[in-house]
């Protein structure tokens, strides 16, 4: 059925207006999205809530115009905006943009103090990036941000949302309630199959004594009480050593590139595909993933090919279960492991209009 506000008169002025505004594929979408506006209008709801809406849809707007002329792969931080410059997670945090960056990676931060100054000051202002929120006691940026590559959000879920769908990675310092909101919401994303497979770091100083805890509870008492899979655990890397981090994350691209669904099946992109004995091993360790058949090797798809998507990669698919993301993670690693390149990583771009339309 056409999404529409049911009056000709309207729709076609709709149309027109869409089509003076700027002659680009997207006229479609944008027609839609100006009709939910109008019955919004029609509904005449809560101004509050109207202004919420808004807000919202200027801040991602402007979030995606910031991010979209930067195409170098990109790493999020979080942490903590209490450390002073001398804690040794600031230090650390600190090196670990430096090695980002000099391995040509962008840095996002919540352009905060803390961790978040610390990221951005290693990274230097030519690879730094900052998604600000305004909250009553703070709301300026850290000076390591330069003003273009800065976003200021007035809500915590749009600003989440700049952080997930312009990252490539994830690396999560010690921090307070913030922090961990953010740490358990990328985590489940991920698990849940929401958010396509990132790597995500728990980074912390030596003798910190930050993460080891909540590592040994998820051991203790998720896993035991099955309330998450132990392969679940492989979702994450607990380090103490920045260059450990930032090879972790490079390795998770060192042969992978991306992924896609097609027909119901999942399409892994790949520069190296194993050979038939290592695809036969891997048949055989993976099987409980496999809802049928088993992963074979293919070519593009006919919706790859129409979109000329990722053409330059070689591919496996299969039924995969939609459930066990923590195994994929571990099917991905061995993958990686087969086909190591000396080459930079270089992912694919983080959101595209395949990840869109999933219906999940």
């Amino acid at each position: 059925m056409p999404y529409d506000l049911g009056n000709p008169e309207l729709d076609n002025a709709i149309k027109e207006l869409v089509a003076k505004a700027s002659d680009n594929d997207n006229a479609e979408l944008i027609a839609e999205m100006i009709t939910t506006v109008l019955k919004l209008h029609r509904d005449d709801g809560n101004r509050g809530d109207l202004k919420l809406i808004n807000t919202a849809l200027k801040e991602m707007r402007y979030s995606n115009l910031v991010f979209s002329r930067h195409e170098e792969p990109k790493v999020t931080i979080y942490g903590s905006a209490r450390l002073p410059d001398d804690d040794p997670d600031y230090k650390i945090t600190e090196r670990f943009g430096q090695v980002m960056a000099d391995r040509g990676w962008g840095v996002i931060t919540g352009a905060g103090p803390g961790v978040m100054e610390a990221g951005n000051k290693g990274a230097g202002i030519e690879s730094s990036y900052g998604v600000n929120i305004r909250l009553p006691f703070e709301a300026s940026s850290n000076k390591y941000i330069a003003p273009e590559r800065n976003v200021n959000f007035k809500y915590f879920f749009t600003r989440k949302l700049g952080f997930v769908k312009e990252s490539h990675a994830f690396v999560i310092l010690p921090g307070g309630f913030g922090t961990l909101d953010e740490a358990f919401e990328l985590i489940t994303l991920v698990q849940t199959g929401k958010s396509d497979l990132h790597p995500i770091v728990l980074l912390e100083s030596e003798g910190s004594g930050y993460w080891e805890p909540l590592l040994d509870f998820a051991r203790t008492v998720l896993i035991r009480r099955a309330l998450i899979a132990e392969s679940d655990m492989s979702l994450l890397f607990h380090t103490t050593d920045p260059e450990a981090a930032a090879d972790h994350i490079e390795h998770f691209y060192a042969n992978y590139h991306s992924q896609r669904y097609h027909s119901g099946k999942l399409i892994l992109r790949m520069m190296e595909v194993p050979d038939p004995a290592a695809l036969a091993q891997i048949n055989d360790d993976f099987a409980d993933i496999v809802v049928d058949g088993k992963i074979e090797v293919v070519g593009p798809s006919e919706a790859e090919l129409a979109d000329e998507d990722a053409l330059d990669c070689k591919r496996l698919t299969f039924l995969f279960d939609r459930r066990q993301f923590g195994r994929l993670r571990q099917l991905i690693d061995r993958l990686n492991d087969l086909a190591v390149k000396e080459a930079p990583a270089r992912p694919a771009p983080v959101f595209s209009e395949e990840h869109a339309e999933r219906p999940w």
